[in-house]
């Protein structure tokens, strides 16, 4: 998660260790009638909560006659769900509870640790759109049965990474590693590649793709640095400093009105008074891009905008404009998650592209017998742990020493 700048999460819970919470909520629903045991088992009564299926938009009688299909007889509905299984046998893994030995079911874990670190009530859940139904589904109506409020304010559902139009997963074997992936892409090109989409929707994985990232992060890279090489970042954190002030007054206004008069009289002072106003107008162009259920597309657009701003200034030597510009450029762009103050090609992508460049030496010497050489090369890679390996098809190999 680091190789990809993402923050740690405050809390990293194990159903395991929350095992009694999920008994509680269980209890609450038995109690409420929205459960009911049958010889170890409960399950969930669906029919009672009059909102199942609006999440997945759904209509209850055509889920019935799907559930139909393959039903428990300890079920009083197709669609009833388990809470918590019984063992089948005293060896199995389980725990205690009022209704013997057993295991929770999938649906009841999420809701009992959301219930315990989170609260009855949570701002936003996220998930792939496979989990929509049941897992999320499910999870809301335990939820809101046992607490009598809603679960969720915002279902945030991300479309799946297609690797030539088909889900990328384990079982298929089309998946890549992230590890692999960040032995070719740094953090800020794959997290530009996966933003030039909306959440919502599938994206094709492809190099092209990423290629086309890379370039992206390379053109917001070099209008920071240009400005940099010129200014230096002494200039530019000034710069930083005092935009601050309007993004800070801006959370604590709550939008509207977007700025005061006693921050705007203190701004004109330091920024020119033709660029305040393109200041402004940026920062609303951005925030509403986020408001539209986080149209991350527009959003980077809006950083494009202000590298080519930038880039424009400088060739009219506006060089405290272009301050203020890539100011504004490294503040919106660290709310996106990307360093560009940072930027630095994997330590990996690097080694390959000179191992490359090493072993295409070799390889002539090799078709010019001039074995000396690719013996030499050969031999000093090896001093410094890297294995050169000729095969049959004249294919040449290398790897890191064990």
């Amino acid at each position: 998660m680091h190789g990809l700048n993402i923050a740690d999460p405050d809390i990293e819970p194990r159903a395991t260790e929350n095992i009694q919470e999920m008994i509680d909520i269980i209890n609450t629903l038995v109690d409420k009638g929205y459960a009911y045991s049958r010889n170890g088992d409960v399950y969930y009564r669906v029919n009672k909560y009059k909102k199942y299926g609006r999440l997945s938009k759904q209509n209850i009688d055509d889920l019935e006659a799907g559930a139909r299909v393959e039903t428990s007889e300890k079920k009083e509905d197709p669609l009833d769900f388990a809470l918590w299984k019984a063992v089948k046998t005293e060896d199995e893994l389980g725990w205690d509870s009022p209704w013997g030995k057993g295991r929770p079911g999938w649906h009841i874990e999420c809701s009992a640790m959301v219930k315990r670190y989170l609260g009855d009530t949570i701002d936003i859940h996220a998930g792939g759109h496979d989990l929509i139904f049941p897992h999320h589904e499910n999870e809301r109506a335990q939820s809101e049965a046992a607490f009598n409020k809603p679960f969720v304010k915002y279902w945030m559902h991300n479309g799946f990474v297609l690797v030539n139009e088909e889900k990328m997963s384990k079982s298929l074997g089309n998946y890549v590693t992230i590890k692999d992936i960040l032995d070719k892409y740094d953090a800020n090109t794959i997290r530009l590649f996966v933003l030039t989409s909306n959440y919502r929707m599938p994206i094709e994985f492809t190099d092209e793709g990423l290629r086309s990232a890379k370039a992206g992060v390379r053109r917001l890279k070099n209008a920071y640095n240009d400005i940099k090489n010129i200014l230096g970042e002494d200039k530019i954190q000034e710069a930083r400093d005092l935009l601050n002030i309007v993004i800070d007054d801006l959370a604590k206004t709550d939008r509207l009105p977007f700025y005061n008069i006693d921050t705007m009289q203190h701004l004109e002072e330091k920024i020119p008074a033709e660029f305040m106003e393109n200041i402004i107008k940026v920062i609303k162009d951005f925030i509403n891009a986020m408001d539209d259920d986080f149209n991350t597309s527009k959003a980077l657009a809006v950083l494009f905008d202000i590298a080519n701003s930038a880039q424009r200034h400088k060739d009219l030597n506006n060089l405290e404009i272009c301050a203020f510009c890539v100011a504004l450029l490294l503040g919106l762009s660290d709310i996106l998650g990307f360093n560009l103050t940072k930027v630095e090609e994997p330590t990996a992508i690097l080694t390959n592209q000179l191992m490359e460049v090493i072993l295409s030496v070799r390889n002539t010497a090799r078709d010019q017998k001039n074995w000396e050489i690719s013996d030499k090369i050969r031999d000093e890679l090896a001093r410094i742990g890297i294995t050169v390996k000729d095969h049959k098809d004249r294919a040449t190999t290398w790897e890191f020493k064990d």
